[in-house]
This record gives structure tokens, sequence and C-alpha cells, in this order.
């Protein structure tokens, strides 16, 4: 079984989380506490609250589970940026291998 239809899908709530657990999953992890340390996963990463998600998800469905917690969040833009910021990286290193 391989990952090529595999997407990580973060529902988190900061930019620094999101960064991290973004980082986790494509080069591994960067705290080098748990079980991924080092274990570079190369997975496609993107947030929930990202405009190409939402696009996938039914209106009503997203609204009603993800709606609130997005109203909520501190700053959204920096959650957005953080994830595509590791997505870039990754692809920038993708095509220099």
């Amino acid at each position: 079984m391989g990952t090529a239809d595999l997407v990580v899908l973060l529902g988190t709530p900061t930019a620094a989380s999101s960064r991290l657990y973004a980082l986790t999953v494509t080069e591994g992890d960067p705290t080098w506490a748990g079980p991924l340390a080092g274990e570079a996963l190369g997975l496609p990463v993107f947030h929930v609250i990202e405009p190409e998600v939402k696009a996938q998800v039914d209106d009503a469905v997203y609204q009603a589970e993800v709606g609130m917690t997005e109203l909520a969040l501190e700053d959204p833009d920096e959650i957005v940026a953080a994830v595509r910021g590791v997505r870039s990286a990754q692809a920038g290193s993708a095509g220099a291998a």
C-alpha cells in the first residue's frame, strides 16, 4: 500500500502548531521527541480552512463541522501561510531531488 492517494488534513488552532504538524508529516518530527523523528514521510499536507480544501466540501457540511471553529481562530491567514510554507518547501526539495 502506497501513499499516492493520501493527504494529511490538519485542524490545528495556531500557526505554530500547524507548522509543527505539517513539518512532522513531511520532513519528520522536528522536535526529535516522537516516533516520526527523522522519518521524512513526504506527505502532502493541508489545513481544513484553506480555500482549496473548503471548495471540496459541501458548504452546509463545512459550516456545521468547521464553521464556528474557523470563526474563533486567532489568525486564520497565519495558519494557512504556515502550512503553505511547509508545502512550498516540500515541493522545492522534491524538485531538487
